[in-house]
């Protein structure tokens, strides 16, 4: 045992060395626009907040009106005695704001995306994923037995090879797997493009939306939305514009739900959601399918604070969602400026790798629709000033 944890401190050891330690900030009270920290009101600029639900009075009204007629916690998995009315409300409500058969409920999005591909795809299927996918879809193609193909991202010409090299192989069926937003840079996927290839190859598409449902699109129905397009299977999250708690889902045709009820394994094997956030989760949808105002107002936010970085001289990745990045480029001047901002009074996390490549660090700011004129020009005026103090403008 020893021997061991020598070894791991001294993979520690060298993570802190390059400046890659990731540490907690503590913060006291609920998530906001600003957050208490040590005391000290922050300007919170790097939460999945987007509509600025977290900590919205109809959700947590929801909550404890749930507390109180359902109870704190199901104690089981959904098929054994761990499903009430209030799941199958919110699967069926999901389902029918994304425009699909059913949906099905998971602890997280990273548990949707660790059940989805192996119930479905086996030795004679190919899957074929964009390489900026997240982690979660990255583990869950691991976790199955069908060929993998991997395409550069949003490369077009390479996923139609990979598509061709799948088709050559023999494979029976072929599913694509791609983000609607890769949440490093907050590109959108070319999903028209990827949804015609499809077609002409006779392939599914899945897409992971988390960071987009409920802005993106009409009445926030997602990036398919957005463009216009149908994806096979959808699958999100609850924990980002949908109020900010957990809880993941897949949506897609019945057959694919009622397939992945038998055999998902994090589904089979992982409590059921708490009613009280399946309850919020129902009043979220409330909210956000009228709440056309808060995504107009989001939208115009993040034209400002991009504006305001490029106008500041920031080298900042281009785009129309509100996860705005500024590229630093190493990791301890990511956490230089981090550090910087946050003496401003700015609440920021710096990225670098393994989240993103290295020399690719950066602080990815993320704008919400509750921000202020003046909360943004604090942000900016802060920037501006840690930007001078560590030398990257």
């Amino acid at each position: 045992m020893s021997e061991f944890l020598t070894h791991i401190k001294t993979e520690l050891a060298a993570i802190d060395a390059d400046g890659m330690t990731k540490r907690e900030r503590m913060i006291s009270g609920p998530q906001g626009t600003h957050v208490s920290m040590a005391g000290a009101r922050m300007l919170n600029l790097c939460a999945n907040n987007y509509l600025g639900l977290a900590n919205h009075p109809n959700l947590t009204a929801a909550a404890h009106r749930a507390l109180d007629t359902d109870g704190y916690g199901m104690a089981s998995v959904r098929f054994i005695c761990g499903t009430q009315d209030l799941h199958r409300k919110l699967e069926t409500r999901l389902a029918a704001y994304l425009g699909q058969d059913d949906s099905i409920l998971f602890a997280a999005c990273f548990d949707a995306n660790g059940g989805l591909f192996e119930p479905l795809l086996g030795t004679e299927d190919a899957v074929i994923s964009d390489s900026l996918n997240h982690a979660s879809i990255i583990d869950g193609i691991r976790l199955c037995k069908a060929r993998r193909f991997r395409y550069a991202n949003s490369d077009m010409t390479d996923l139609e090879a990979q598509l061709q090299a799948a088709r050559a192989g023999g494979a029976r069926f072929i599913m694509i797997a791609t983000d609607g937003v890769f949440s490093m840079d907050g590109f959108l996927a070319k999903l028209p493009e990827i949804r015609a290839l499809a077609d002409a190859y006779g392939a599914l598409l899945m897409v992971d939306d988390c960071h987009a449902t409920g802005f993106m699109g009409p009445q926030g129905r997602g990036t398919p939305a957005h463009f216009g397009i149908k994806a096979d299977v959808i699958t999100g999250t609850l924990g980002k514009a949908l109020g900010g708690a957990l809880g993941g889902y897949i949506a897609g045709p019945q057959a694919v739900v009622d397939l992945l009820r038998q055999r998902a394994r994090p589904y089979l094997f992982s409590n059921a959601l708490p009613p009280m956030i399946v309850a919020a989760g129902l009043a979220a949808l409330d909210l956000v399918e009228s709440a056309d105002d808060l995504r107009a107002q989001l939208f115009a936010n993040a034209a400002y604070w991009r504006a305001g970085l490029t106008d500041t001289g920031f080298d900042v990745l281009p785009g129309e969602h509100p996860i705005i990045p500024v590229m630093l480029g190493e990791a301890k001047v990511a956490q230089a400026m981090a550090q910087d901002l946050g003496k401003r009074g700015v609440h920021v996390a710096g990225f670098f790798f393994p989240v993103v490549p290295k020399g690719r660090a950066r602080i990815r700011t993320q704008i919400n629709a509750a921000l202020t004129r003046d909360d943004l020009d604090f942000g900016l005026d802060a920037f501006r000033a840690a930007g001078r103090a560590v030398g990257v403008i």
